[in-house]
């Protein structure tokens, strides 16, 4: 008798156990993809802004102007990386340059990793606004110029 009760009470504890695991796995990820809507989120706000921008027939490239930026480096060369290099082509801005984690990704101006040497600029303009604060802390002690993020300039300009 007493075998079944502790096989029983195994049994139960085991269950327990696993669906608490389960949860604290489920959890886990429902973290990770709510993470992941907060920046995409935030990606999305900052893109329907620059369209504003846009509509409004202004330029990020005047920005840049009256803060005397000529040449600047982008950290984040995803989609607003890309974008924002499309955008200075045809101005007096020049982006000398791409920063991101992935080196070998393809872009009309060279990538470098942020281990590597970065070459002088006016300034760095980061579009990985959600992760702002921690790229501008891994700058800081690489470059000696203004780090701006893409949503300030684009709520300012």
């Amino acid at each position: 008798m007493k075998k079944g009760v502790i096989s029983v009470l195994s049994m139960v504890a085991g269950g327990i156990a696993g669906a608490s695991a389960v949860g604290k796995i489920s959890g886990d990820k429902a973290g990770k993809i709510q993470e992941k809507s907060d920046k995409h989120l935030a990606l999305f706000l900052m893109m329907n802004q620059w369209v504003k921008v846009k509509q409004e027939g202004k330029k990020l490239s005047s920005y840049f102007e009256d803060h005397g930026y000529q040449k600047i480096a982008i950290y984040g060369m995803s989609y607003a990386g890309e974008t924002l290099v499309n955008e200075l082509k045809d101005s007096e801005i020049e982006a000398v340059y791409g920063i991101d984690r992935k080196v070998g990704i393809y872009s009309y101006i060279d990538v470098l990793s942020v281990d590597e040497p970065l070459p002088e600029v006016d300034a760095v303009v980061v579009t990985a606004i959600t992760f702002f604060d921690e790229v501008e802390e891994t700058l800081r002690d690489k470059v000696s110029c203004p780090i701006i993020s893409l949503e300030d300039i684009l709520y300012e300009v």
